[in-house]
């Protein structure tokens, strides 16, 4: 039984990956700022949640501390690169 939860994890975690690299793509070519910006918070919570499936994996507790603050810094960058950019008023 565990050694299928594994392997259903780790498929997850591999389409997890597989979509990343697709949002990467979408943050790299655009078309507008709002996009990109909406990209990279997507790879960022893919992440968190990668981050968490490994935790529950390794029964390891301190890495959903890691992914916690990953999503506090990946939040805080998403808001200060939106109001840099003024995307609130379509003005960049």
């Amino acid at each position: 039984m565990e050694n299928s939860m594994a392997e259903v994890l780790i498929a997850f975690c591999l389409y997890l990956s597989i979509t990343i690299f697709l949002c990467l793509y979408r943050g790299v070519k655009g078309p507008t700022l709002a996009d990109r910006i909406v990209a990279i918070n997507v790879i960022g919570t893919k992440t968190v949640v990668i981050i968490a499936i490994i935790s529950y994996a390794a029964k390891e507790t301190f890495f959903l501390d890691v992914s916690l603050v990953y999503a506090l810094i990946s939040f805080l960058a998403t808001v200060y690169i939106s109001k840099s950019q003024d995307i609130a008023r379509g003005e960049g």
